[in-house]
């Protein structure tokens, strides 16, 4: 049996990523461990009820909720179910808007999951078209940096995953576990409406690739100055990153 510091103990893991990052494939990770529960972005029906924005089923996210902002904060403060004792919460940078209180944060493990942008551009603007600097998350990764205990980029973490988890849960306080590198294939109940829009590749998973092993592709010429934008966030934070 795999326990915490303390028997009973609760650890709040918050794992903020941009989107079309291994995000999905990490809560699957974290899933398969006996004693974690995980929540699959929280903040999401809020932001989306908040801003209006036109995202794939963004009225069937919203309907589920919870688009109270207090409401889907206060999910993320409680304890999980026994006789799970760690709740892993895949987040999406770009939900932390402005007038979200930052204070609660403190209660959380925060971790923060980088990815060349120009990659993640280059995939979600086949589902989004028109995509700014705050949709992909790095201005509010560049916040949280400050908070976070570990800052993990996705092309390092895929040449080591099991080196990377060990050291994750070495920094959360949380003993490591080997079955956190395969997991079934399929979709899972805690899986977010969304799942239908965004998660085929990784219900098709059942362990992490290899690191992409070719440049990211070229944008189009439209993306270029959001991109480079980008680029300096993601090169200050790059810097910052956790390494073995």
């Amino acid at each position: 049996m795999i326990s915490g510091p303390e028997a009973g103990q609760t650890t709040r893991i918050a794992m903020w990523s941009g989107p079309r990052n291994l995000s999905t494939a990490l809560m699957r990770s974290w899933e398969n461990r006996p004693d974690t529960e995980v929540i699959d972005e929280p903040l999401y029906a809020w932001y989306l009820a908040r801003t209006g924005l036109d995202h794939p089923g963004a009225a069937e996210v919203t309907e589920a909720g919870p688009a109270n902002l207090d409401q889907a904060i206060q999910a993320c403060l409680l304890a999980p179910l026994a006789p799970n004792h760690i709740s892993y919460q895949k987040h999406m940078a770009a939900h932390l808007l402005p007038e979200v209180d930052r204070g609660w944060l403190d209660e959380l493990s925060n971790c923060l999951l980088l990815r060349d942008p120009r990659r993640v551009l280059a995939s979600y603007t086949k589902v989004r078209g028109e995509v700014t600097l705050a949709d992909i998350g790095l201005p509010q990764q560049l916040e949280l940096a400050e908070r976070a205990v570990v800052i993990l980029d996705s092309d390092d973490f895929l040449t080591n995953p099991a080196g990377y988890l060990r050291l994750i849960c070495d920094r959360v306080g949380v003993v490591y576990d080997q079955t956190m590198l395969e997991w079934p294939a399929g979709p899972r109940r805690s899986d977010g409406v969304w799942a239908k829009h965004w998660y085929a590749s990784v219900q098709a998973s059942t362990s992490f690739g290899p690191p992409p092993p070719n440049a990211p592709p070229p944008l189009p010429e439209r993306l270029e100055p959001l991109a480079n934008r980008a680029l300096g966030i993601y090169s200050e934070l790059f810097a910052a990153r956790t390494v073995l």
